[in-house]
């Protein structure tokens, strides 16, 4: 007689991004909505993402019409979750992997994945962001949207991060040279570590992001080994309060004013959208030819890298073993950010569901 296999649902979490021009104004109306992005009461937040989705929409129908209309994160993530699935059979036969995508702003929606997940009679539940980096604004938001839709069976267990994972940095470092050795080795290049920015105010709070984006920075320099100029910047600010620094623009203005020409490789980002599609690839190469930057390069998302993929099946891995919020420790994981889920001493603090206002 045989036995039944261990089902083991591993779900993506993704920002998401519009399938169309028609869905350009309703996605940005979800992202804004969303109080871990709005953190102010509904009967204010909810008029001000319509105003904000509203006024934004006609330029960003033009950054997406750049990449033929919509977004590819959707497709890219697929491969990702594929790439993903297929490790993840051949490490461990014996178990029954799936994997499901759940996008957070646009479709497949959290509420319609979780019931995918619920028909598939999972015994483990995994919930995987594609952000390495912990955030309220990301992971945070993923992880209580998902708690409120998901009804089914089965453990559930969270990654939290992974900012210093050795695949992931052997990935971005790998990136990395090999855009560097594509364009012929050039000296006097300045390597841009670009990532999301976010408002001061949700670091002050105890978010672990910043430093986080600082220890994959200094983790994959130091991979690359001696001799590299590097430096951490953030792109993409939005709205008038006050963002962490220095930003992207800025950088590329410093290095114009150093000679240097530079390298800007999206840090936390592993897959290409329009923020590095548009963003990166458009918008700050302009401004670095009209500062008289070059060359002006970007390394490519991670994608499907062998070595990232492997990343995500040892977290996997790791997060089955595991009760609540899977164990990682990254340097300057000390329990000092009141925000992070894993604080001094490896005691799970409360969940990221229950930090974000409903």
């Amino acid at each position: 007689m045989s036995l039944k296999r261990r089902r083991v649902a591993v779900v993506l979490f993704n920002l998401g991004g519009p399938d169309g021009p028609d869905a350009v104004r309703p996605f940005l109306f979800n992202l804004f909505r969303d109080p871990a992005i709005i953190g102010a009461p509904a009967f204010v937040r909810l008029p001000l993402a319509a105003l904000i989705s509203t006024t934004r929409a006609p330029s960003a129908r033009r950054n997406y019409a750049i990449m033929g209309g919509a977004s590819p994160l959707l497709p890219e993530t697929e491969a990702q979750s594929d790439a993903l699935l297929a490790r993840l059979t051949a490490q461990d036969p014996d178990t029954d992997y799936r994997t499901f995508i759940a996008m957070r702003y646009w479709k497949p929606f959290t509420e319609v994945t979780a019931r995918a997940v619920a028909d598939y009679q999972p015994d483990h539940v995994v919930l995987l962001p594609l952000y390495p980096h912990f955030s309220t604004t990301t992971t945070g938001s993923s992880v209580k949207a998902w708690s409120r839709a998901y009804r089914g069976p089965g453990q559930v267990h969270t990654v939290c991060c992974y900012p210093t994972a050795d695949g992931f940095i052997d990935a971005h470092a790998a990136r990395i040279l090999q855009c560097w050795k594509d364009a012929g080795s050039p000296a006097g290049v300045r390597l841009l570590f670009s990532a999301h920015g976010l408002p001061e105010k949700v670091i002050q709070a105890g978010d672990p992001y910043q430093s986080q984006i600082e220890a994959t920075a200094a983790a994959v320099a130091a991979r690359l080994g001696e001799g590299w100029d590097w430096q951490v910047c953030y792109q993409s600010r939005v709205g008038p309060l006050k963002w962490i620094g220095p930003s992207t623009t800025d950088a590329i203005q410093k290095a114009s004013e150093d000679g240097k020409g530079v390298l800007v490789t999206p840090i936390a980002f592993v897959s290409e959208h329009v923020e590095t599609l548009v963003e990166l690839d458009h918008e700050y190469a302009e401004l670095a030819k009209a500062q008289g930057v070059t060359p002006y390069l970007r390394a490519p998302a991670l994608g499907i890298s062998e070595a990232f993929i492997g990343t995500l099946s040892d977290a996997v891995t790791a997060a089955v073993a595991a009760e609540g919020v899977a164990p990682y420790r990254w340097p300057g994981c000390d329990g000092c950010h009141a925000q992070c889920p894993r604080p001094r001493g490896g005691a799970t603090a409360p969940s990221p569901e229950e930090r974000i206002p409903a």
